[in-house]
């Protein structure tokens, strides 16, 4: 619960000092496209994969709760302030998946190890299962990554 609180706490008080282009609208709520992924796993390998690409929509289609994505739940403008937020700490040149455990309350605790540069991370991502037996990225462990985005070109 603490790094939960801590990782909300730290993507509500940042905020870019430049926002990115909009790269279109967002699909409305109940929108026909398929959100989120089939797996746990495939749901942080997906988000993973749209941080690598800078792709702010297509994180939005896999970040999200069990009341499904964060884009049909969540306020646009605050949803594009903390992927960008997400996108800074957790960009990487390459990733590979480790683990995959029960979490609390139907998560799935996904370990991946994140090589930027030189420097590897291995933060762990909270992945909750939504409608449709969807699965969503839900949280994950900011801090191991904060250098990542501290020590990012500006």
């Amino acid at each position: 619960m603490k790094k939960y609180l801590l990782a909300l706490l730290v993507l509500s008080a940042c905020t870019p000092a430049t926002t990115p282009a909009s790269r279109g609208p967002a699909p409305a709520a109940g929108a026909n496209q398929l959100t989120g992924a089939a797996t746990a796993r495939a749901a942080v390998e997906q988000f993973l994969n749209a941080v690598r690409a800078e792709d702010i929509q297509a994180m939005s289609v896999n970040f999200g709760t069990s009341q499904g994505p964060a884009r049909d739940n969540m306020d646009r403008d605050e949803l594009e302030k903390r992927l960008v937020i997400l996108q800074c700490f957790f960009n990487h040149d390459k990733f590979r998946l480790l683990g995959d455990s029960p979490g609390d309350d139907g998560h799935r605790i996904i370990g991946a190890e994140l090589t930027r540069g030189g420097q590897s991370r291995s933060p762990r991502f909270y992945v909750i299962s939504g409608p449709g037996r969807r699965w969503y990225v839900d949280n994950m462990e900011i801090a191991v990554v904060r250098d990542f985005c501290r020590d990012a070109p500006r």
